[in-house]
């Protein structure tokens, strides 16, 4: 959060004019960046409006936590509210998505998404909002997780009346999705008093700021629930709205023999496979023909065991995006996409029969096989030359067809603990973004360490696994992989660093000596140990991560430079332009570097970039914790 005190404390604040200068600087050392101009305005414009409703109800002590963040994501409820039941003596809360909007009207094809003036596309219904943010909250804080009676949800559009917001009403509301416009302050006003009794709520804030916060769910150790049975997740703002826009289109075009395209874009963790499995799993129950399909192998594999381990057909849902070279035209209703920036030019290998060498584009492949092509994708991860996954090359394949395309774009993130500070560190650190590389400056989401030597990177991983923890270390591609083993032997250190060695993760699909194939290296236990590659740690998570950087990207002085000589990496070709090689180096590490739910511990071989990355992260230099 950004701030938090009581309501005659905040009111205090207000009228020196000193909060919104507060915010604005403890936003800055969350994110790394200033608030935008229509945040800082709505901070200015509807703080000051729920402080005066708590103060007319009488509830001056009542604790308010402004810009509350929900735990292991980035995404912040405007205001919550802590104090005691008037009637329980219980701790009680109250979650409050405050609107500036004076008319919003129900998109007409679905109640759960609005038009505003102000934005160009759909936005999610504050009902729904405040719902799942409440949802959030009761299934990752131990102090809500068994008392959910203590929580309720309430949207303040204090700008509205009923009529212009009269059609938004069409959700249902109830204990932890409510809606009052500015037309109705009094009864907000009563609303707040049958929740909070006049005392202090300090101690009610202690206790949900001390909830013990549980770890995400995993991706994929609930896909078979996700899939066969209900949600497992709660879909938050843009991504319940990419969710919702999936479904219209499927409706619309069942009802009118109708197809488009829907693109979802958005950076590492952001919720695309989260997004895809929630589709995935709803359209299933309903009986709607719809599969998944990715270019990676890793993914997929694990799909398919973990998904469909008791059912073949669920296994069955999950395909590669060279499977539909003969596909009949629109044969499927869905078809996801997941990982849609590893699509390549044409589905054909070396293994495709000569008559199925069509030389068609893998893009049109993908819309052809179903009348709503579901496209996710991180321009930014691609890793491999031939991959070509964008938004633009969808959206020309698309308009090649005469086929409408909409584009949803995801900017919050669930990986690396929710921490945007993080992850501006990282694309800066590798020159991602412009500005150059800047000092890390600690945040309560995300740790970040450096350490002097591959033991010491392995052994603060071991500490957290023996807490109960997980944790995976992966390198740069730059040192050889021997492919095969030899039956009853152990897999071959083939990674060396001075003294020390550990093999890089199995090369194939089967267990060798006690250690998982590679697909399932990142989401098996006993694929610690091994060290993975970029191949088999894109697309997952784990809670602690552990990077090799390797002689492939070292700094110099002032930059980075790239040696693709370092690189033993076989998609590099001697055709493939150095530019191209240091993009998708870059675009590795970044990869891998985003990978850690709770924290991320970096060494790299090269003594010079140790040094930078030190003067980077200068509280490293105590890699074993306490506790």
């Amino acid at each position: 959060m950004l701030f938090r005190d009581s309501a005659s404390a905040v009111a205090a604040e207000i009228h020196a004019g000193s909060l919104f200068l507060r915010l604005t600087e403890q936003f800055v050392h969350m994110h790394g960046y200033r608030p935008g101009t229509s945040e800082a305005r709505s901070w200015e414009r509807s703080i000051p409006v729920l402080v005066n409703a708590l103060l007319e109800a009488g509830l001056e002590q009542v604790e308010i936590m402004l810009e509350y963040a929900l735990p292991l994501n980035s995404k912040r409820a405007d205001a919550v509210l802590a104090g005691v039941h008037p009637v329980t003596g219980d701790p009680s809360y109250v979650v409050v998505e405050l609107k500036q909007w004076s008319g919003a009207l129900p998109d007409e094809d679905d109640p759960q998404l609005c038009r505003v003036d102000s934005y160009t596309q759909p936005v999610l219904n504050p009902i729904q909002q405040v719902r799942d943010y409440c949802a959030y909250l009761l299934s990752f804080n131990g102090a809500l997780a068994e008392h959910p009676e203590r929580l309720r949800g309430v949207a303040f559009l204090h700008n509205a009346t009923d009529l212009s917001v009269g059609g938004l009403d069409a959700v249902e509301q109830d204990a932890h999705g409510q809606l009052y416009t500015g037309q109705r302050r009094g009864e907000f006003i009563d609303f707040l008093r049958s929740r909070l009794a006049p005392g202090s709520g300090a101690a009610a804030a202690d206790a949900l700021l001390a909830g013990k916060i549980a770890p995400s769910k995993q991706l994929m150790a609930v896909a078979a629930a996700e899939v066969r049975e209900r949600e497992q997740f709660v879909l938050l703002d843009e991504q319940r709205v990419a969710y919702r826009m999936v479904l219209n289109a499927v409706r619309r075009a069942k009802q009118s023999d109708h197809k488009e395209v829907v693109v979802v874009t958005g950076g590492p963790g952001t919720g695309k496979s989260v997004i895809a499995l929630s589709l995935l799993g709803e359209l299933y129950r309903q009986g709607i023909t719809a599969l998944h399909a990715t270019g990676s192998n890793s993914f997929t594999t694990t799909m398919r065991k973990v998904a469909g381990a008791r059912k073949r057909e669920v296994q069955d849902l999950f395909k590669y995006f060279n499977s539909f070279m003969t596909a009949e035209r629109n044969a499927l209703d869905v078809l996801i996409c997941d990982e849609a920036h590893r699509i390549r030019e044409t589905s054909a290998n070396r293994y495709t029969k000569a008559e199925h060498r069509t030389g068609r584009p893998q893009i049109e492949e993908l819309i052809d096989a179903a009348r709503v092509p579901v496209f996710l994708l991180d321009e930014h991860q691609v890793v491999r030359p031939g991959e070509m996954g964008t938004v633009a090359q969808i959206k020309a394949a698309a308009a090649a067809k005469n086929l409408s395309c909409r584009v949803v774009s995801l900017d919050s993130q669930f990986r690396c603990g929710g921490s945007d500070a993080y992850l501006r560190w990282v694309v800066r650190l590798l020159g991602l973004e412009a500005g150059g590389p800047v000092i890390w400056e600690p945040d309560d989401r995300m740790r970040l360490d450096v350490v002097e030597s591959p033991w010491e990177l392995e052994a603060f991983l071991e500490q957290r696994r023996a807490q109960g923890y997980g944790a995976r270390m992966s390198a740069g591609y730059c040192w050889p992989w021997t492919k095969k083993t030899p039956p009853g032997q152990a897999l071959p250190a083939d990674v060396v660093i001075g003294d020390w060695a550990r093999p890089w993760n199995v090369h194939g699909e089967r267990a060798v000596a006690g250690a998982p194939p590679a697909a399932l290296w990142a989401t098996d236990p006993a694929g610690f140990g091994q060290v993975g590659c970029v191949y088999t740690a894109q697309g997952f998570e784990y809670d602690w991560s552990g990077v090799i950087i390797g002689p492939d990207l070292v700094w110099r002085t002032d930059r980075w430079v790239t040696d693709r000589t370092a690189s033993k990496d076989p998609v590099f070709k001697k055709s493939t332009p150095d530019a191209d090689v240091d993009r998708l180096i870059r675009n590795t590490y970044k990869v891998l570097l985003t990978r850690g739910m709770m924290g991320t511990v970096i060494y790299s071989v090269d003594p010079e970039t140790r040094a930078k990355l030190r003067e980077l992260v200068p509280s490293s230099g105590v890699p074993v914790l306490a506790g």
